[in-house]
């Protein structure tokens, strides 16, 4: 090999090429360090606690003695052993589903709507998502509760109103099909904005040639969507699904808060059966083992849907 004399075009450009210090790559991993640090000691230390929890015998006899009583996988053989806990599982993931597939889909039509709008009326729209967005969880499960009350709800009124029998001081809670129906209403009212505002804001990157050309060619609003506006919008859709998927299968408060997972524990999903089963049976082992098992149940389902995200990257990049 020979070497480069002065005068070349390669010496030339690392002359004129600035040298970047040592470690300057280190930096964004040094400033996101202490955020990273807060999470783990945080949250990690929970997760760990939590899964020592779930080996134990750990109920109020050990409360109060504060003593250590090592069951092994006890608690997990309990818990598989169940036939409840099995039956949670598949209402989990029926709920799930529901709700993740009325999100997308309200969210957006909404989103399409909120791109096809005047500035005046896309402005009061995006003012009604970003409030109903914004509500905290308790008061709008709250409302909620009061719209379905037995004797003063608003939803019993409306019927009567309508001409239907049968509403006087109906109890919208009798049944936990019932009751998971209305913390779908809700849950798919809080999330809806988040999809519909971040499509939107997705959809004015697209440029006004694009729908011009497809109108030309005799594409039908259908068509422009499928063929134009989902290939663009591949990676939100993929992500934002993603992120549905954990922030349903998760939701805890919208479901306890209407009925405590009642009638007979009808309306439990699994982080409701997690929480009834320490706090209000006061076997926290058991409650910690349902806790784990839900977190690995989340993560073999999204394991599938990582894969089909990598493999959508690697045909866009092919």
């Amino acid at each position: 090999m020979t070497a480069q004399t002065p005068g070349t075009p390669v010496a030339a450009e690392a002359r004129g090429r600035p040298r970047r210090p040592w470690g300057a790559g280190l930096v964004p991993y040094l400033l996101i360090l202490p955020a990273v640090a807060a999470l783990a000691l945080i949250l990690g230390w929970a997760l760990v606690r939590n899964v020592l929890i779930s080996f134990q015998e750990f109920g109020k006899r050990q409360i109060i003695t504060r003593t250590t009583e090592w069951t092994g996988l006890d608690n997990y053989a309990d818990v598989l052993d169940d036939d409840r806990f099995w039956s949670t599982v598949g209402r989990t993931f029926v709920f799930m589903g529901a709700n993740v597939v009325l999100i997308m889909v309200l969210g957006t039509l909404v989103g399409l709507l909120l791109n096809r709008l005047g500035k005046k009326m896309r402005l009061a729209l995006s003012i009604a998502l970003v409030l109903a967005w914004a509500m905290p969880i308790i008061p709008s499960t709250t409302v909620f509760r009061w719209l379905f009350d037995t004797q003063f709800g608003l939803a019993n009124w409306v019927m009567r109103t309508l001409g239907f029998d049968g509403y006087e001081q109906h109890n919208w809670f009798e049944s936990g099909f019932s009751t998971l129906t209305i913390a779908t209403v809700l849950i798919v009212w809080m999330s809806v904005p988040f999809v519909a505002l971040n499509l939107y804001a997705g959809l004015t990157t697209i440029g006004g040639e694009i729908y011009e050309a497809a109108r030309m060619d005799g594409a039908s609003a259908w068509r422009i969507f499928w063929s134009v506006v989902l290939p663009i919008m591949r990676p939100f859709f993929l992500i934002t699904t993603f992120l549905e998927i954990i922030w349903v299968f998760k939701a805890f408060a919208q479901v306890y808060a209407l009925n405590s997972g009642g009638p007979d524990r009808e309306s439990e999903t699994l982080p409701v059966m997690a929480y009834i089963e320490g706090m209000g049976q006061q076997q926290f082992g058991a409650a910690a083992a349902i806790s784990v098992l839900t977190l690995l149940i989340l993560l073999v389902a999204l394991s599938f849907y990582f894969r089909l995200i990598l493999k959508q990257e690697k045909e866009q990049q092919s």
